[in-house]
């Protein structure tokens, strides 16, 4: 077995991006404090040619030293916009006939390994603050929530890692 060499990887240009067809999922953080999770998403969502990023409230934004550490030139690639309040997103994006989920863990949560993607629908996923998660009001207004399940101690992700898991998931259940 041969590590390949970047030259064999056949990237994308910046250019090709833009112009490739796109994964109907929309995401969107509130209130992310961390910039290398907020890096680490752009990273993730270049990665399976997510549509968009809404970045809202307290949520830094690019240009960001921090943020370019882990994102490696994804928000040169990823279409992002900042939104002051998630709610307004959420509406916009529903009218726009988007389902919208939460990830977070709610009464009447679907498990993540339950969740049925449907065929020429768009999903948005919000991922919430560090330490309360998504808020209330945000829930309140969403089609669902999806849960992550967990079998530890801790019953909580970085927010990063949830992200890549949901999105692979989805992005699998989409294409594969």
């Amino acid at each position: 077995m041969r590590k390949l060499e970047n030259k064999e990887l056949e990237r994308k240009s910046v250019t090709d991006f833009k112009e490739a067809e796109k994964t109907p999922i929309i995401i969107i953080l509130d209130d992310i404090r961390s910039l290398h999770n907020i890096g680490s998403v752009f990273r993730t969502a270049d990665a399976f040619l997510i549509e968009k990023i809404y970045l809202c409230g307290i949520t830094a934004l690019p240009p960001n030293k921090e943020i370019h550490k882990t994102a490696l030139g994804a928000t040169e690639t990823v279409t992002w916009e900042y939104q002051k309040e998630v709610t307004d997103v959420i509406a916009l994006l529903k009218k726009e006939s988007v389902t919208v989920f939460a990830i977070e863990q709610v009464e009447n949560a679907i498990f993540l390994q339950n969740f049925q993607v449907e065929k020429n629908k768009k999903y948005a996923l919000v991922f919430g603050n560090e330490v309360y998660g998504v808020s209330h009001k945000a829930i309140e207004l969403c089609d669902g929530s999806i849960e992550i399940p967990q079998l530890g101690t801790k019953h909580s992700l970085n927010i990063s890692v949830s992200a890549g898991i949901v999105i692979w998931d989805l992005f699998k259940k989409m294409n594969y």
